[in-house]
């Protein structure tokens, strides 16, 4: 009997979990959330922006209480595994990112619940964070698939994973309830090999040299991805 089609062989090692690490780059910098720290600051980011919360499974937040409440069992969760954003120039943090659905014997881990204040919207921070923590994730802890998921109506999350790198793989239908509405599921991935042409368009990309005067960019990000993958 012919042999059927199997996957090549792969290193089996697990990959350890996320951890309190902090990363840092020349806009923003990534720690473990902590609400002590970083409460105050976030609060204030985000309590007049009602809009950054349509897609997620919480908020808005009534009140400080409320949003603490939801802050501390976020810090004390390890997957999702929170971590806060904050602004290198004034140190305040500005929202938070988690790594979570975390399976370290398959070595897949997804970037999820992003949590940007408008301070951080389509700014050179929000696209480095998303450079540290990609870089954190496969070239500190060993991932072989980092996947981002989205609703399927949220256009700007869709526009973000693919210009961060990430692939389109397909939509689950009715795949969630959240706040009492039927959600479509878009999903989207990165995998190891595909990974040192991602890294090299941000690090292009973050460079000084493609900021002019003003801090607008010279080459967009997905040009200078486009390039690595035709070269």
């Amino acid at each position: 009997m012919d042999s059927l089609p199997i996957g090549p062989m792969v290193d089996t090692a697990s990959a350890p979990p996320p951890g309190p690490v902090t990363l840092n780059g020349r806009f923003a910098r990534v720690e473990k959330l902590d609400p002590a720290r970083h409460g105050e600051s976030l609060w204030q980011a985000l309590k007049d922006d009602d809009a950054v919360w349509v897609y997620m499974g919480y908020g808005p937040f009534a009140d400080r209480a409320a949003f603490d409440r939801w802050l501390e069992a976020r810090a004390a969760a390890t997957d999702p595994f929170a971590y806060a954003v904050v602004d290198q120039a004034s140190g305040r943090a500005l929202g938070s990112i988690t790594l979570m659905e975390v399976r370290p014997a398959m070595r897949v881990i997804e970037m999820g619940h992003i949590v940007l204040s408008p301070a951080l919207q389509r700014t050179a921070a929000s696209t480095e964070v998303q450079y540290l923590a990609a870089r954190y994730v496969f070239d500190d802890l060993g991932y072989r698939r980092y996947e981002w998921k989205c609703n399927a109506l949220n256009a700007p999350s869709r526009r973000a994973a693919l210009r961060l790198g990430f692939t389109y793989e397909g939509t689950f239908r009715q795949h969630m309830i959240v706040k009492g509405r039927s959600r479509d599921t878009a999903w989207f991935s990165i995998i190891d090999g595909e990974w040192p042409a991602v890294r090299a368009a941000f690090e292009a990309w973050l460079a000084p040299a493609n900021f002019d005067p003003s801090g607008g960019q010279i080459a967009s990000l997905t040009a200078l991805r486009k390039k690595r993958e035709n070269t």
